[in-house]
Formats: C-alpha cells, structure tokens, sequence
C-alpha cells in the first residue's frame, strides 16, 4: 500500500522560488522517514546511483567553500592554503599523503576544515537527512544527484563516476585550477575519494570537484538534481527516528568528542 504524502505549504514554495538554490523541489512534505524513503522511491530507479547532500538552511548553495568568497583574488587565496597545510601540519601525520598525492592532501585539508573547491556528498540518504536537521529554526534540504549524468557532461562516450588513482590526471588538473572563472573552463564531476579517513568510510562520503565553468552546482549543470524539503518543524522528530535507526552523532563521527556529545544529549544534559 502507497504511503500518502502531503503536499508542500504554498508559503514555503513561494519562498524557495524567491531564495532557494536553481533544483527543482520536490512538491512533498517530509514528516518521517516513512515519508522520506517514498519520496527518495518516487524518483530512485533501482539501476540508477544516487548521491545525496543534506544541507541545515535551504537557501544555501551547492557551492564548494573556497568558491564562495566574491572575488577571484580571494577564491585563489584560499585555494593556495593548501600549500601551507602541507608544510604546518606533515610533521603532525604519522602517515602523511606522498607529496604528489594531491588529492589526498586536499581531502586531509577538507577533513580539517580548510577551503577547498570539494563538495561533500554521501551514499547514504539517511546520513544526509542527518546533517539537514542538525538546525531545527531553519528549513532544510537533501539534495538527490545522479553522478553518472553529470559526469556523462565530461565524457559522453564513458559516462562513470570518476576514480581517484585511474584518472588521477584529470582530477590533478582540476585541483591546479585558480578561483578564476571561466566560461569556457572545466564543468564540474563527480568523484570518488582516496578512503584515507574513518570518517569518509563512516559517512559513505563522496565528492563534487567544481571546475572553472560554474562555481555552484544547479540543475543547469546536472540535469537529474532535485532537492528535497524539510521544514524546521519536523526535525527533532526526524533526527529521534534516524537515533533509533542508528544514524547519530556517535555513528558518523568516529572521533571520541562526538561520542561525548552524543552521550550527553541522550542524557538530556544539554
């Protein structure tokens, strides 16, 4: 038996239009996991991969942190971090990436929290309804991605998600890339990582590598996003059932801090 879903507020739709990201939104309201999973069903085949994105405030952008500043002397600067990265923090490592690893070094960057034109993404569609109801004052969104159509922009002969060590060389390029745009620069594509982190593994992380083309991510560039609501209201009911489906701070987060928290807020001591 179909579970019925119910449609979107008409206020929220109006809102979106006039200040959500360029995806298409999914006219249904998500009040449990029940209602997430038939949504997910409504447009997830089961041949096709799918990545999903949660974000807490959905009028942010599907754009990578060190693209998001205004100017191109302040995109590059950010990017150029990564050099000082490697020599403050190689002495740190007791396993440091070769020094012509460069993905790796900028996945270890992004881990830390240094800009980086990397867009996270996930397998695990409950892993990014975590993350966009982590706020529950603000309306939230999953993105849905198909990362073998946006790639089939790139190359439509082998359309595939790319590999970091088999095409190492184009990844490389694309992380030689200044914070410049370019109209007729790289599109973006869609990656898989270097497992060089618990957390990668824990989370089913993936990635988008923006190019020069377009900083941000929109339905222009990959035609199969959409984006999923979920309203402020709603949250702390989602993020009980998620608990009890095991998908919490401690599951994600493999680092004993997290633990702390999570044990905390069981506790009701937060």
């Amino acid at each position: 038996m179909p579970i019925a879903v119910k449609a979107l507020p008409e206020a929220f739709r109006k809102e979106y239009a006039e200040r959500g990201p360029e995806a298409p939104l999914v006219p249904s309201m998500v009040t449990n996991l029940s209602d997430y999973f038939a949504v997910i069903a409504a447009f997830h085949t089961r041949d096709e991969v799918f990545w999903f994105r949660g974000q807490e405030d959905f009028t942010w952008s599907l754009t990578p942190s060190a693209l998001r500043f205004r100017t191109p002397s302040e995109r590059t600067k950010a990017l150029n971090l990564l050099s000082d990265f490697k020599r403050f923090v190689e002495m740190k490592l007791s396993k440091p990436p070769a020094p012509d690893e460069e993905l790796k070094w900028v996945q270890l960057a992004r881990h830390y929290g240094l800009p980086t034109r990397l867009l996270d993404w996930t397998r695990n569609a409950t892993i990014a309804l975590y993350f966009a109801c982590l706020d529950p004052d603000k309306d939230g969104l999953v993105f849905a991605l198909n990362p073998v159509d946006l790639n089939r922009e790139v190359d439509p002969k082998t359309p595939r998600v790319l590999d970091a060590h088999r095409d190492a060389k184009l990844i490389n390029a694309y992380l030689k890339l200044t914070g410049r745009k370019d109209e007729r620069g790289r599109k973006t594509i869609a990656i898989n990582p270097v497992w060089n982190s618990e957390r990668i593994m824990l989370q089913q992380g993936v990635f988008t590598l923006h190019g020069s083309r377009d900083f941000t991510l929109t339905r222009a560039q990959a035609s199969s996003l959409v984006a999923i609501p979920l309203l402020g209201v709603h949250k702390s009911f989602l993020r009980q059932e998620l608990d009890r489906v095991g998908v919490n701070e401690m599951s994600i987060f493999p680092e004993p801090e997290y633990v702390c928290n999570y044990l905390k807020q069981r506790s009701g001591l937060t």
